[in-house]
């Protein structure tokens, strides 16, 4: 791929509103990017998903940036790499820190492609040209406000509304949207905030014929999973339980779930996202592509890996403009009546707004060879 330099971003960016889920509130988005530059002057992107303190999992962005910094990028650039897939090979030494490795791996995708004229989603084997989408709504302190923000994004056309839920804040809140709507694809996402003491809590959500209820329980689990979902009707997904391959085998023969959400940065990067797909798709496990409040950057990574056809539910990729006043990429990803069209340009298809990157950057550092 002949690589000539890579260079490592910290940006901080608002966004227009707080997001609340069962770990606290965020506005203020702190994240990395990752720039590789080949000999021929062409530019992949990738995204560092982390936040900036360890909640969602045990990655936080300072920790990427170490991990970036001091390993993965000095290995990356004493090797030849000649395919993306060459990186699993050279991090596999270096345990966890998938988000690090996520943000890596997917610029030296971005730049493959680029490399190739040929589009992100085409490389990785997507065939779909449309995704549909759905949307991922905070708790809300006010639930007025929560049925307002549905009442809102259903008008415009999203396809699936995800609410977050929590204990105290579950089947009440959960009767009053079916109260309004009783007949949209709703889902709840707990982010592991219950244990297998609240499954009469769990089951009581059985009576509102939700999609799904997303990590009900312990982010590191897939034993009390298998558990819960022999005891509810409504179908189980595993979003945080699930960092590799071999985490979505066992939850799969286990029973632990009947959905996966994938999550490119959780899984360590776009290569193992594509045999965490053919699993699923040859074990009949249907898919959604989760985000992580992304940048276009991200956004943009996420619409590649979702085109790819086992991804048949409904991800949360929404458009730019529901989280950012200005987003770092052109064209901005934007939401049609709930529906994205996949990018045929080489790479993620979208121009990095380099003015816009420095505008928000707080950080960087750049390795040459």
């Amino acid at each position: 791929m002949d690589i000539s330099e890579i260079i490592l971003y910290q940006l901080k960016m608002k966004m227009k509103h707080p997001f609340t889920t069962s770990f606290g509130t965020e506005q203020d988005r702190d994240f990395l990017l990752v720039e590789v530059k080949d000999a021929s002057g062409r530019s992949g992107w990738g995204e560092g998903v982390a936040s900036e303190r360890p909640l969602y999992s045990e990655e936080f962005t300072q920790q990427s940036w170490m991990m970036l910094e001091q390993f993965l990028i000095p290995e990356a650039m004493k090797q030849e790499i000649s395919h993306p897939n060459d990186l699993q090979h050279t991090f596999k030494p270096y345990k966890g820190n998938y988000m690090a490795k996520s943000a890596l791996e997917g610029a030296m995708w971005d730049l493959y492609a680029k490399q190739q004229e040929k589009s992100l989603s085409s490389m990785l084997g997507g065939t779909k040209k449309q995704i549909e989408v759905g949307i991922s709504l905070g708790i809300e302190e006010n639930i007025e406000e929560l049925l307002a923000n549905i009442r809102e994004k259903v008008a415009e056309g999203y396809k699936r509304i995800k609410i977050k839920i929590k204990p105290g804040k579950d089947v009440d809140v959960v009767r009053e949207v079916r109260k309004h709507f009783p007949d949209i694809p709703l889902m709840v996402d707990a982010n592991s905030a219950y244990t297998l003491d609240d499954i009469d809590t769990l089951k009581a959500l059985d009576t509102f014929h939700l999609m799904m209820i997303e990590q009900p329980l312990a982010a590191d689990d897939i034993l009390d999973h298998a558990t819960l979902q022999k005891e509810i009707e409504t179908p189980v997904c595993l979003d945080e339980s699930i960092h590799s391959y071999e985490d979505a085998r066992k939850a799969i023969a286990l029973g632990s779930c009947k959905i996966i959400n994938l999550k490119i940065g959780r899984v360590g990067g776009l290569t193992e996202s594509k045999r965490i797909h053919d699993l699923c798709e040859q074990a009949g496990i249907p898919l959604w592509c989760g985000g992580m409040l992304e940048s276009g950057v991200g956004r943009a990574h996420n619409i590649a890996i979702a085109s790819l056809a086992n991804f048949t539910l409904p991800g949360d990729t929404a458009s730019s403009s529901r989280y950012w006043e200005k987003d770092i990429i052109n064209p901005e990803v934007v939401a049609e009546d709930g529906v994205l069209t996949v990018n045929d340009a080489p790479g993620i298809g979208y121009k990095v707004l380099k003015d816009e990157v420095e505008k928000h950057t707080i950080r960087k550092k750049q390795f040459k060879k």
